[in-house]
């Protein structure tokens, strides 16, 4: 840390300048190691406080250091996370981000991005996780990423091997992107209108749906599946919002659900597509989420 006592208005500017052109890069990274928009606002807020008090004629690379910093601190996060996801009540899911007017966040690589994919991230223990992200999503170089972690890079090489198995072994290949709307407005369309039979026909026969509403009355805390209680349930939404307005968002690189009331979020809904139609369903409804998710469409305005 600093010695030399107060920052003059110039280091200041200078290192809120540094820091900033890097900051979409550190959120990115953070966020999908943790799954969630607030506890990685708080790292890279974190990651600014530090940095600010570091004696930066000493950083020869402000951006490797920066990325070090908010590794470290995303890993110790996910570490004292995990625990409390354990005792979470019902699916617990990653926080949406909306990638609509903060494209940067998946500027670098939409690796790693998805909500499905960063809900099967989180079955890697933190620093798996933090070795794929790197290495997929951002492309660090192995020797880095071996420096950031404090490995060798052979057994860095190792982490990320296992990571991209395991990954491949629970991810569906995916469609394309025209078929994947063409669904999803299809979808929406039947949920506005309660339509059971029209939802049926774009839901796969081994269709999931997950719910996340943190013990919400109401809200399912097991998954439900099979088409007919997966298109009951998503019609039943007409009730459980009245008055809610339907429309088609964009959440972590895709489109989504958004169901808005009085201009407020009070779901939004993510699926993933299969060659026989709509095979997983993932609802925010956990009212702290809804609210990060409409937070991040602001994230970049102002200084750090």
């Amino acid at each position: 840390m600093d010695e030399r006592g107060p920052l003059t208005d110039e280091a200041l500017d200078e290192a809120a300048e540094a820091f900033q052109r890097l900051r979409p890069r550190l959120f990115g990274i953070a966020y999908r190691v943790l799954g969630s928009v607030s506890e990685a606002e708080d790292v890279v807020q974190d990651v600014w406080v530090r940095w600010q008090g570091t004696d930066r004629s000493t950083v020869l690379d402000p951006g490797a250091f920066l990325a070090k910093t908010t590794t470290r601190l995303a890993i110790n996060v996910a570490q004292s996370a995990r625990v409390r996801r354990e005792a979470y009540v019902g699916p617990w899911l990653p926080e949406p981000v909306d990638t609509s007017v903060d494209p940067q966040v998946g500027a670098e690589r939409g690796e790693a991005l998805e909500l499905a994919v960063l809900l099967v991230l989180q079955k890697l223990n933190p620093v798996e996780r933090a070795a794929y992200v790197l290495r997929e999503a951002f492309e660090y170089a192995y020797d880095e990423i071996a420096g950031i972690l404090q490995l060798t890079q052979a057994n860095t090489r190792q982490i990320v091997s296992r990571a991209r198995k395991r990954l491949a072994a629970e991810r569906r290949d995916p469609v394309d992107t025209a078929h994947h709307r063409r669904l999803l407005d299809a979808f929406v369309a039947a949920a506005r209108h309660g339509d059971i039979a029209a939802l049926e026909n774009v839901l796969s026969a081994d269709v999931v749906s997950y719910a996340d509403g943190s013990g919400m009355r109401g809200v399912a805390r097991l998954e439900v599946a099979g088409p007919e209680r997966v298109a009951r349930i998503t019609a039943f939404a007409q009730r459980f919002f009245p008055g809610a307005e339907y429309g088609v968002a964009e959440a972590n690189g895709r489109p989504v659900l958004l169901l808005t009331r009085d201009g407020a979020a009070v779901a939004l809904v993510t699926v993933t597509v299969g060659p026989n139609g709509i095979d997983r369903l993932y609802w925010i409804l956990t009212p702290e989420k809804l609210r990060a998710y409409e937070r991040s469409a602001h994230r970049f305005t102002g200084r750090p």
